[in-house]
């Protein structure tokens, strides 16, 4: 077999024998378990834990809580400073933890025995445009500045032949991986620590747990070799791993701990609700005068956390007049985080549902104003960019796509009751690459590549194997690799789409060490490598095309036709890749037409939290979804010529769903998701 293409995925066989080992699941000698008890109020303070009856429940062997607090390090996070507090700070909080010899005795004795008492307080947990105490944040996730601006804005509106000025909602989605969140914690008499956790980052959940611990990085060890989909969510380590912990120290015995899926909606982050304010502008021929860009969004009172949903806009289209903001708002809520290209995913729904109202204004074909408005450099900096295909994705999707065919008036295709729609918006997403290290020895008659590496479901093994197979010039067969686990060479996280390039770097470099000094053992550690940056531009592109048919008595929403075409560098592994794209389209699917997460403004809970209530989009809800890719050849990216895909395919999936719904009706619906309530009111 080729070291590139379509190589299997090398744990399959693991996974569909069932012998993968996930967290919860590794069988420590004599683990008790441990269930988190949830504050029900979003806002006051504890006043009264009494765990009296649940100590006297039968198999239960310690609770931990305020009334007791027991000793950390760093409280800098405070979403990790567990129990620290009377204080409640958001509805769902973790507020003590019981530990018992089985998890059913563990969550009956938490549920009915465990006494405490709340003073609530006045809480505040609705998002609005007006909130008073809106401020602009200085940075935005993860480093970007918060506000950005070149050209006169106003003038280049003032003086455009046609403008759009819109406001675009999103709501609150969650993360909802297979696997829930889980850690196993095991102190050694040595006064170490071993966690078994469900991670993105054995590197960096290593580092942040000893940090709250206070302990050594080299007292703490976190395996995580199989990981069952995070979606960002398992990105940072959540408080549930601190609970294990210390539960673990107060039982003195390992314990395990596992988020309910009704827990995990309060516990592990969730995308941020967004207003955003779009306007544009643009002269008699359709080129841009100016793009104004401003996000509303909020965090919780413990942390802030700004997502960066406006920094899209800063590498997509010429313009002479750019401004992007941000506003934030500190709630009575849990901290949001991560979740699949944060930032990118609901801005490009703004601004690809704003460019198609402009279309629509201007008399011009879609996909011909983006074409039109394509830059000679990211507008933004000015820098060169590295390679941009993202005209020839639109070319070819359109083609492929048979967009040459499409009746561009709104509201005129029926078919029987189906009223029938095509829409097209593009996708970006940065091609990040962070640093790594990494070790390649000769051993048995074949070579181990050791990095901390972390597989949440994207087949990073497999590719890995590739990439060090074809680096030692051998086949992927005399190649094993050995991730997950913090004891490796040091890695960066599974996130940011980022996870090829900077493991792969640092993989290729141990390799070509290795073959350098006599084929025994190679080291590499790529922290100056990535730290001397580039001077381009680097960022993937796409463009997607959506059919939908809409009920014109119910407003229900089919999609039958989802096509993406993408500028991702090298493609190492084609099946991977097509299975990462269609992934994230069919999740882009869900944002537009089912995924909401709704805030009880009297209680401050998230009420539909749980999967009979949250909808997210299977295989049923689309029957055709195809992903291509241009074949891009990029010398300054990294060894493997790779951009990021786990993420591209969700940017801009809403946003053509939205345009064909508008197409097939002629109602342009600004608020995500497009119900049939919405259609129809």
């Amino acid at each position: 077999m080729s070291t590139i293409g379509g190589m299997r995925r090398v744990e399959g066989r693991e996974k569909v024998t069932g012998r993968a080992t996930y967290a919860f699941e590794y069988a420590v000698e004599g683990a008790a378990y441990g269930h988190p008890v949830q504050a029900p109020i979003a806002r006051g303070r504890i006043t009264t834990i009494d765990a009296e009856a649940a100590l006297a429940v039968p198999g239960v062997l310690a609770v931990v809580s305020s009334a007791d607090p027991p000793p950390l390090g760093s409280v800098e996070d405070p979403e990790l400073a567990v129990f620290q507090s009377p204080q409640v700070a958001y509805h769902g909080q973790v507020v003590a933890v019981v530990v018992a010899e089985t998890a059913e005795i563990a969550r009956e004795a938490a549920e009915t025995a465990l006494r405490i008492e709340y003073q609530a307080e006045p809480h505040d947990v609705v998002l609005r445009p007006d909130h008073p105490r809106l401020y602009a944040p200085e940075r935005v996730n993860p480093a970007f500045p918060g506000r950005t601006e070149k050209g006169d804005v106003e003038a280049g509106l003032a003086d455009a032949a046609y403008t759009v000025d819109q406001t675009y909602t999103t709501p609150a989605l969650h993360n909802n991986p297979m696997e829930p969140h889980a850690a196993i914690a095991a102190w050694e008499p040595d006064g170490s620590l071993t966690v078994y956790d469900s991670t993105q980052g054995a590197t960096a959940h290593r580092d942040t747990i000893a940090a709250v611990l206070g302990l050594r990085q080299d007292q703490v060890r976190v395996i995580s070799r199989h990981v069952g989909g995070g979606f960002g969510s398992k990105g940072t380590p959540r408080p549930h791993v601190i609970v294990a912990a210390v539960a673990a120290r107060a039982a003195g015995r390992p314990v395990k701990v596992a988020l309910t899926r009704q827990q995990m909606y309060d516990m592990t982050g969730y995308r941020t609700p967004t207003i955003q304010r779009v306007r544009l502008g643009a002269d008699e021929d359709g080129r841009l005068t100016a793009i104004d860009h401003d996000a509303v969004e909020q965090s919780s009172t413990l942390k802030e956390f700004a997502e960066q949903t406006t920094t899209p806009t800063r590498v997509m289209y010429a313009a002479p007049a750019l401004r992007t903001t941000h506003h934030l708002v500190r709630l009575d809520v849990p901290t949001p985080s991560w979740m699949r290209a944060p930032g990118e995913c609901p801005g490009m729904f703004a601004l690809e549902s704003a460019m198609d109202e402009l279309a629509e204004a201007a008399g011009i074909d879609p996909v011909e104003l983006r074409v039109l408005n394509e830059p000679a450099a990211e507008p933004e900096s000015g820098r060169p960019f590295s390679s941009r295909n993202l005209v020839a994705c639109l070319r070819e999707g359109a083609r492929r796509f048979g967009w040459d065919r499409r009746d561009p008036r709104p509201g005129v295709r029926r078919e029987g009751r189906w009223l029938v729609g095509t829409g097209v918006a593009c996708s970006t997403y940065p091609a990040y690459r962070r640093p790594s290290s990494a070790t390649a020895v000769a051993e048995d008659g074949g070579y181990v590549v050791r990095v901390a590496a972390a597989d949440i479901g994207t087949g990073a093994r497999t590719v890995l194997t590739q990439i060090a197979a074809e680096a030692l010039n051998t086949s992927p067969d005399r190649v094993r690799v050995e991730i997950g686990d913090s004891d490796l060479p040091r890695a960066s996280l599974a996130g940011g789409s980022m996870g090829t390039a900077s493991w792969g770097t640092a993989v290729v470099r141990a390799c070509e060490a290795l073959l350098k000094n006599g084929g025994q053992e190679g080291r590499a550690d790529t922290s100056e490598e990535v730290a001397a940056g580039s001077a381009f531009a680097r960022h993937a592109f796409g463009a997607q095309f959506a059919e939908v048919r809409v009920d014109a008595d119910t407003g229900e929403v089919r999609v039958p036709r989802l096509l993406g075409v993408f500028a991702a560098g090298r493609i190492v592994n084609p099946v991977l890749a097509r299975s990462q794209f269609i992934g994230g389209m069919t999740m882009g699917l869900g944002m537009a037409l089912m995924e909401e997460s709704f805030v009880d403004p009297r209680f401050g809970d998230f009420l539909n939290h749980d999967l009979a209530q949250y909808h997210v989009a299977a295989c049923a809800d689309v029957q055709d979804v195809e992903a291509v890719w241009i074949d891009e050849e990029d010398p300054y990216l990294n060894p493997m010529g790779s951009k990021g895909i786990g993420e591209i395919g969700i940017v801009g999936t809403a946003a053509a769903i939205a345009n064909a719904v508008y197409h097939a009706t002629g109602r342009r619906v600004r608020d995500l998701p497009i119900t049939p309530a919405r259609l129809l009111s």
